[in-house]
C-alpha cells in the first residue's frame, strides 16, 4: 500500500494499492486506463478524458515527483507501508523533524574529522571518521545544514550517544 498526496493543491490523497494495481480515491475506487508511452511520459483515460502525465522529477531519497499533467506542474509526497506505519504509530513527526545535532552511533576514537564550523553540509555529507573494533567508520551528515559546532577533536575517544557535532 502506497500514498500519494499532492502537495500544491487541496486536492485529496490517493491511495494505491500495488497488488492489484487499481488506485483508490478517498475510498473509492478510481478507474482509469493507463499506457505507458516512454520512461517518462504516460497516457491516462479517466471517464472519457485524455490526459498526458510526464516524470519532471523523482527524488527517491525524499520520495517526491513532480509531474506535469495537461501542462499543469504536481508535486506529489509519496509514502510506503513503513512510512504509513510510523505514521500509525505516532512517530512520523520524528523522522521528519530537522536533526540538531549527531551523536556516536557506538563507543570508539575519531581519527578524522572533514568540516568545520561554519561549513554548510548536504545529507550524505562525510563528517567524521569513527574507528570502533579496528574498523574506521565513516559518519556522514544525517540532512543539510550548517555546522553549528564540532565537539570532539581528533584523538578523542568517544561513548555511544555522545555528541559529536552541532548543526545551526
Amino acid at each position: 500500500m502506497y500514498t500519494a498526496t499532492l502537495t500544491n493543491t487541496e486536492t485529496p490523497s490517493v491511495s494505491i494499492d500495488f497488488m492489484n494495481g487499481q488506485p483508490v480515491v478517498t475510498g473509492e475506487p478510481f478507474d482509469w486506463d493507463l499506457v505507458k508511452l516512454n520512461d517518462r511520459t504516460f497516457h491516462i483515460l479517466h471517464k472519457n478524458m485524455s490526459f498526458t502525465a510526464e516524470v519532471i522529477d523523482l527524488n527517491s531519497a525524499d520520495k517526491t515527483v513532480s509531474l506535469k499533467i495537461n501542462g499543469h506542474i504536481h508535486h506529489v509526497q509519496l509514502k510506503d507501508r513503513f512510512d504509513l506505519l510510523l505514521e500509525k504509530m505516532g512517530m512520523s513527526s520524528v523522522a521528519s523533524s530537522k536533526v540538531n545535532e549527531l551523536k556516536a552511533p557506538m563507543p570508539g576514537l575519531i581519527v578524522g574529522i572533514s568540516v568545520q564550523p561554519g561549513d554548510v553540509i548536504q545529507k550524505g555529507d562525510s563528517l567524521l571518521i569513527l574507528e570502533a573494533m579496528k574498523m574506521e567508520n565513516l559518519l556522514k551528515a544525517p540532512g543539510e545544514g550548517t555546522v553549528k559546532s564540532i565537539r570532539v577533536n581528533k584523538g578523542d575517544r568517544v561513548e555511544k550517544g555522545q555528541v559529536l557535532v552541532e548543526f545551526a
